[in-house]
């Protein structure tokens, strides 16, 4: 299931997964059997092993004690962030919503130049979540809320269209509808709230959605006289249209469960990348290192050649000849066992020249390694720019829109907009009829009567 998840554009901003076969879709229905489907990790999920190998995360064993695992993985991108987490425990729950992978580089490069950067200045360049699915967030009072203090409600509603059909009426068109919503279920809700006439003027509901490529248009046919926009105010109130998302940035820090702000995820996220960065650095400062030092043992053999070769060839045991090589030149363990194991043409025929620039190359390397390490800012540079590269080849345009009206409806906004009769009587009753109740009387024509009095009230008024 979580593999699945994963594979799915609905679910996850950003798919970690290649699926192929089926993989559940936004109805609901769930993914087949594993040995129908395939996956493999795709292009933005390898960057999640980068440099794994090179000791930048710490291992510890498996369950059974056969094999290491990481204990996390080296991710180049903020992806708690990206694709956020959902989850409940005993006492405590997260709600992380997801957001645009170019955003949260572009917040998180505006901290690394700024450290003492306010949520204003960060929010110029994340505006709020992105949803996989798009959507409307009505409001921002919700999304400060969340980034200031690690707990906001945010109204997410789905994108809605009226249009006029050739026969004068109208219908709604959804395109697109709030994440974790099951399609099928909003159908199904509309049927019913129109069968059971709590919302009155719906003729059918339609779903012309595309199962190939996920696209979403259901289509909800409106009577003649209905008013098509009150109908939309009754479907966003009593549907899953419009739902309310509680953020929650609870993550674990440094083994601790913890609520965090946008700036406290943001730079996490940063002390995590130089972490994996200052580790990588010395474990490649390491490496070169160790092939500087033989290098030098070869250095060492080229520049007495013959005499390297006599004393192989005069040694009876691999042990004897790595001794008197010791011996010899001074050389130690490792450098005796490179020398002894290249075979003796191989030996012969390298080139002292290749060796010299080859050994300079690592001398380099190394001290660009200890200047890296020895420089805070210097490892912030890397940061940024990796993760510049990152939003450069992965980054896309937002999906949900945010507006800055209130996602609230209220009463007055399901009532339809018609002229109407008011009467008031002495006694303060007041009656409200549509006013096409009243129609012009012709000669000889018969009056209605617009309403009833008590035998010691009259009407006083009429507008």
């Amino acid at each position: 299931d979580a593999m699945v998840r994963m594979a799915q554009d609905f679910s996850l901003r950003y798919p970690l997964i290649d699926g192929h076969g089926n993989f559940g879709n936004i109805d609901g229905y769930p993914a087949a059997a594993y040995r129908y489907t395939e996956s493999r990790m795709n292009r933005l999920s390898l960057h999640m092993l980068d440099d794994i190998n090179k000791e930048t995360v710490d291992f510890q064993p498996n369950y059974d004690n056969r094999l290491n695992e990481p204990e996390v993985l080296p991710v180049r991108f903020p992806q708690l962030l990206v694709n956020g987490s959902s989850g409940i425990a005993v006492g405590m729950a997260t709600e992380i919503p997801p957001h645009n992978l170019g955003e949260v580089i572009d917040g998180m490069c505006a901290l690394i130049d700024n450290p003492e950067a306010d949520l204003q200045e960060i929010c110029q360049y994340i505006k709020g979540p992105d949803f996989p699915t798009g959507g409307i967030i009505m409001g921002r009072s919700g999304i400060r809320a969340a980034y200031a203090t690690g707990r906001g409600k945010i109204t997410l509603r789905g994108k809605a269209e009226i249009e006029e059909t050739k026969n004068g009426k109208y219908r709604i068109v959804i395109t697109e509808i709030p994440y974790k919503v099951r399609k099928k279920d909003l159908v199904k809700a509309i049927y019913d709230q129109a069968a059971d006439k709590k919302i009155e003027g719906i003729e059918d509901v339609v779903d012309y959605s595309s199962k190939r490529d996920g696209g979403i248009r259901i289509i909800v046919d409106l009577k003649k006289d209905a008013n098509p926009q009150v109908i939309l105010n009754k479907l966003y109130k009593n549907t899953a249209l419009q739902t309310t998302i509680g953020a929650i940035l609870l993550a674990i820090v440094n083994g601790k469960p913890q609520i965090l702000t946008l700036k406290d995820m943001l730079q996490n996220c940063i002390d995590f990348q130089c972490d994996i960065i200052r580790r990588r650095t010395a474990y490649d400062k390491r490496k070169a290192e160790e092939r500087a030092h033989i290098l030098e043992g070869l250095k060492v053999a080229l520049d007495f050649i013959d005499e390297v070769i006599a004393i192989i060839r005069s040694s009876k045991t691999i042990p004897e000849s790595k001794q008197a090589l010791s011996d010899r030149f001074g050389l130690d363990d490792i450098q005796t066992t490179a020398i002894v194991q290249m075979q003796l043409g191989k030996l012969s025929g390298l080139e002292k020249q290749k060796i010299l620039d080859e050994l300079q190359e690592k001398l380099d390397f190394i001290k660009e390694c200890e200047a890296i390490l020895a420089s805070h800012e210097r490892i912030l540079d890397i940061v940024k720019t990796e993760a510049l590269n990152l939003r450069d080849k992965f980054s896309d345009d937002r999906r949900t829109e945010i507006t800055d009206v209130v996602g609230d409806v209220d009463i007055e906004d399901l009532i339809p907009e018609e002229k109407c009769v008011l009467t008031k009587t002495e006694n303060g009753f007041i009656k409200r009829l549509p006013a096409d109740t009243y129609n012009v009387q012709h000669r000889g024509g018969r009056g209605i009567t617009g309403m009833t009095t008590r035998d010691d009230d009259t009407v006083e008024n009429m507008s």
